[in-house]
């Protein structure tokens, strides 16, 4: 079965881009139907051409994509995805990326900049999205900028719940900011798991570009089990020197915690050298093999999804799925 209905005979509908087809199965098995089947073709030239295999008239559309490597082949071939499905009549479309491409572009820092995480909700809205869902948004503020309803996800329940299983005590805990930017966010996490907060303050050279001088903790970390969350974690630059001075700091042990496992070039090789013991991330994006390492753990975001997605589809509540 391709589709699941409701009363008023409402049918419901997946379909999965091909940057990471194992999450839409998962996503697919956890609401009881099958990814909806659909041909996708290259052409000579790399332009994209999808085509559904069957009616999707009248349906309720969801369109998982993951903005992953390649990554403007990935939002392309999600925005065709929807233009396909507006034009075969679909009555509703949710585009859901756990991971948005390009949301870290969300204001202008000088002049001549582009806000770029505008611009990708205007192209889905373009294209035909009624409605976008998505995990841990690098800024709350980009729930603004779609023009339409946005289910905004939270990974942090899953991560903070298996965080919690392998530190034990929170009286051992410290949950740490690795720098100013992501301290709401850790903020959630200590009240989580009733462990306090530390910051990891940078000071930059003003002599050097693009160098960090000094790394200050503020915050009790002699001889607890730090727990450095961040919403991704890129080159893992920044995370693995927090976690040095943390272990300055006295540290007894460093786990990183993030939801979205970006980890490009060097990131792997830098974890895995490093004095941090395990680093936890979610499956919103596919993690190929050469970027495993043996210190990883990844957990599945499946069931959240299939809940946020169950809940739209009957008219439900999705903040329900994050309050108590």
């Amino acid at each position: 079965m391709t589709g699941m209905k409701a009363a008023g005979q409402k049918k419901l509908m997946l379909f999965g881009g091909r940057t990471h087809p194992d999450l839409a199965e998962q996503v697919a098995d956890q609401l009881g139907i099958e990814v909806a089947p659909t041909k996708f073709q290259d052409f000579a030239n790399g332009e994209i051409f999808v085509r559904y295999l069957e009616s999707v008239r009248g349906c309720d559309a969801f369109v998982l994509q993951c903005h992953s490597d390649p990554i403007n082949e990935s939002i392309m071939e999600q925005l065709i995805m929807v233009d396909a499905l507006k034009r075969a009549s679909a009555k509703r479309i949710t585009v859901v990326t756990p991971f948005l491409g390009y949301a870290r572009q969300d204001k202008k820092h000088r002049g001549r900049e582009p806000i770029s995480a505008r611009l990708m909700t205007d192209l889905f809205r373009t294209a035909g999205a009624d409605r976008l869902m998505s995990i841990d948004l690098h800024t709350d503020q980009i729930q603004g900028f779609f023009d339409g309803p946005v289910d905004h996800l939270f990974a942090l329940p899953l991560l903070a719940d298996y965080v919690q299983s392998r530190v034990g005590s929170p009286d051992e805990a410290t949950v740490v900011s690795p720098d100013s930017g992501r301290v709401r966010t850790a903020d959630r996490w200590a009240d989580r798991m009733g462990a306090p907060l530390a910051i990891i303050h940078k000071r930059r050279d003003p002599d050097v570009v693009n160098q960090v001088k000094v790394h200050e903790v503020v915050g009790q970390v002699n001889g607890r089990t730090c727990v450095l969350v961040d919403d991704m974690i890129d080159t893992a630059g920044t995370i693995v020197k927090a976690a040095d001075a943390l272990f300055e700091q006295g540290a007894r042990e460093v786990i990183a915690a993030a939801t979205h496992g970006v980890l490009s070039g060097p990131a792997a090789e830098r974890l895995q050298n490093s004095r941090i013991s395990e680093v936890v991330i979610t499956n919103s994006l596919p993690i190929p093999k050469d970027r495993r390492f043996e210190k990883l753990t990844q957990l599945s975001i499946a069931p959240l999804l299939a809940r946020a997605i169950s809940e739209v589809f009957s008219d439900g509540s999705v903040t329900s799925l994050f309050e108590g």
